[in-house]
C-alpha cells in the first residue's frame, strides 16, 4: 500500500457499506474477529460475520459440507447481487466448495489459511485413524475417558476433543472432503491470505490453491500463524479492501 494510505483512505474505492459475508473457522466464539469487523466498518465495508451451524449457533443435525453449501446459498439467495466472501480455516473450506459449485452467486472470494487440502502425509493420515479410534470408543468406561483424552492430545485437536458428538461426526465428515480437483474449477477472483507460520494448514496448501486457481492472488503475512485475521487485522483488513473490485 503506498505510504500515507490506510483504510480509510480507500473507503471510496469500495463504495459506502459494501457487503462482505464472512465464515468463521471452527470455533464457539467470534471474539477474534472483532477487531477485524471494527476495522472494516471503519473503511466503510458491511462485514456480516455469519453464525455457522454447530458452532456459533445451535443445531440437532450432522451436517455435511453439501449442507453447509446449500445453508449459505439460501443466504446469499436473498441478496440481489453478487457476494463477496471471505472464508477462514474450516469457513474457507465451505467457501470453496460454494465457489465450485455455485460461481455465478460470488463476485469475489477472499480464504484466510483456508482448509480443503486433503494430505496423506504420515501424521495426517494417523489423526484420520485417531478420530476414527474415538467414534467408536464411546462413553463407556472411565478407562475409556482417559484413553480418548490420550488420543486427543495425539491427534493435536482440542477443538475436536471439546465438540458435541454430533459436532464430532461433522468434523469427521468435513475432513474427509478433498477440495483439491475443484479448485481448478473456480473461476472467481480470489484473494488468498496465508499465515507464514502456521502448523494447521500449512503454507504448501495456499501456494497449492494459488497454483491451481487461475484468477487467484497470494498474500503472505510472513510473521503470523493460522488467525492471521486476529493477530494481524490492520493488515488483512487492507489487503482485503485493496483487493475488492480487483481480479
Amino acid at each position: 500500500m503506498p505510504p500515507g494510505k490506510n483504510l480509510a483512505d480507500q473507503e471510496n474505492k469500495v463504495g459506502p457499506m459494501k457487503k462482505i459475508f464472512i465464515l468463521h473457522g471452527w470455533t464457539r466464539s467470534t471474539e477474534k474477529w472483532q477487531q477485524f469487523i471494527r476495522l472494516a466498518k471503519k473503511a466503510g465495508l458491511n462485514p456480516i460475520l455469519l453464525r455457522i451451524p454447530g458452532l456459533t449457533k445451535k443445531t440437532n443435525k450432522t451436517w455435511t459440507l453439501s449442507d453447509y453449501v446449500e445453508w449459505l446459498r439460501k443466504i446469499l439467495d436473498q441478496e440481489n447481487k453478487k457476494a463477496i466472501v471471505v472464508g477462514h480455516s474450516n469457513g474457507g473450506r465451505i467457501a470453496i466448495a460454494f465457489a465450485a459449485k455455485y460461481p455465478k452467486k460470488l463476485e469475489q472470494l477472499v480464504l484466510i489459511n483456508s482448509a480443503g487440502i486433503h494430505h496423506n502425509e504420515f501424521p495426517i493420515r494417523l489423526k484420520r485413524l485417531i478420530f476414527r479410534a474415538i467414534a467408536k470408543i464411546g462413553k463407556k468406561t472411565t478407562s475409556s475417558e482417559k484413553l480418548r483424552s490420550l488420543l486427543y492430545k495425539a491427534a493435536r485437536e482440542t477443538d475436536y476433543k471439546n465438540a458435541t458428538a454430533r459436532m464430532k461426526k461433522t468434523m469427521a465428515s468435513l475432513i474427509s472432503v478433498d477440495l483439491t480437483f475443484q479448485l481448478s474449477k473456480i473461476t472467481t477472483p480470489t484473494l488468498i491470505i496465508w499465515g507464514k507460520l502456521d502448523k494447521i494448514t500449512p503454507l504448501s496448501d495456499g501456494k497449492l490453491m494459488h497454483r491451481l486457481m487461475k484468477n487467484s492472488k497470494l498474500c503472505v503475512i510472513e510473521e503470523t500463524g493460522h488467525s492471521p485475521h486476529h493477530t494481524h487485522a490492520k493488515k488483512v483488513s487492507e489487503k482485503i479492501l485493496s483487493g475488492i473490485g480487483k481480479s
